[in-house]
């Protein structure tokens, strides 16, 4: 429509010039034509103006096909997008690699400062207590022990009297639904009644099938002591360790720590005893003053540490 009525409106005016420049026929023929031409021109300037990149019928289409070797717009943003992707992949996996690194990295700088640490003490820092490693004791200096000493099974004891058989069935077995739970607290029932060798025997089992229980370190530190009030200081020592060792933020860690010094006084090795005290009141110093502080009191004045 509007087409129609700008080109009525473009006719109306060239024939209203032409009516204007049409008086004197014959003379002025040649001064119209260059007049028309003019017109024509303004006209057909200003259809360009008014529709430009106009059409035979002044419109262009709506919807155009996409010319040829012109990628769609939904083709050029998908692409942008998976280019995005891919490169955010790259950063994941690269910060991945970078993160592996650094904790590899950590891992070797702290176990170097522990064999620095060791060797400016002199051989005779933590790492010269028997070491536990899979479940063994591997000694890296002078022991009052085996040089191979792992922590012990019990030797099967000698027959029991029926007395003591019948004490021991006294004491019960909890039945809580927890199995792991219940063999720990018999052998705690077996120690508490001074049951030594039973309790040995009870606990054993019970760290080495439930290594990974919540009673755990309850339970490697409780044979050790089973071991220590059984005047066996030689295998209670590497219980005690290995139970600091397995985790230091374990429950009876820093128990495990402390008796272990204990251990070594009995064994008269004040050197490391010293140094179990010395690692215990650093590491766990909430217990040196608290629950544990009269046990701690106890080993400190039993030995002379510089």
């Amino acid at each position: 429509m509007f087409a129609r009525t700008f080109r009525r409106f473009a006719v109306g005016t060239l024939a209203g010039a032409l009516a204007v420049t049409a008086i004197p026929a014959g003379a002025q023929d040649a001064d119209q034509s260059a007049r028309i031409r003019k017109l024509e021109a303004e006209v057909s300037a200003l259809q360009r103006k008014v529709f430009p990149g106009g059409s035979g019928r002044f419109f262009e289409p709506e919807i155009t096909a996409p010319q040829q070797n012109q990628p769609a717009t939904n083709t050029v943003t998908t692409s942008a997008l998976t280019d995005v992707l891919a490169r955010l992949d790259a950063l994941e996996s690269q910060l991945q690699r970078l993160t592996a690194q650094y904790e590899e990295g950590s891992n070797t700088v702290r176990l170097l400062q522990e064999r620095v640490d060791a060797l400016e003490a002199g051989g005779a820092g933590p790492a010269a207590i028997p070491q536990p490693a899979s479940g063994s004791v591997q000694p890296s200096g002078p022991l009052p022990v085996s040089a191979n000493q792992q922590p012990s099974t019990p030797a099967p004891a000698a027959q029991p009297s029926p007395q003591r058989l019948a004490a021991v069935q006294q004491i019960t077995k909890p039945q809580t639904g927890d199995t792991g739970d219940d063999e720990y607290s018999y052998g705690f029932r077996l120690w508490d009644a001074g049951f030594f060798p039973e309790a040995q025997q009870q606990l054993t089992m019970f760290v080495e099938q439930y290594p990974n229980h919540s009673r755990a370190s309850f339970g490697r530190n409780l044979l050790g002591r089973a071991y220590l009030d059984d005047g066996k200081p030689s295998e209670a020592a590497p219980w005690f360790l290995k139970n600091y060792q397995e985790n230091k933020n374990g429950a009876r860690a820093g128990d495990s720590l402390l008796y272990l010094a204990e251990a070594m006084i009995a064994l008269n090795d004040t050197s490391r005893a010293c140094i179990a005290l010395a690692e215990f009141s650093e590491t766990y110093p909430a217990l040196a003053a608290g629950r544990l502080q009269n046990e701690y009191q106890a080993n400190r004045g039993k030995v002379s540490c510089s």
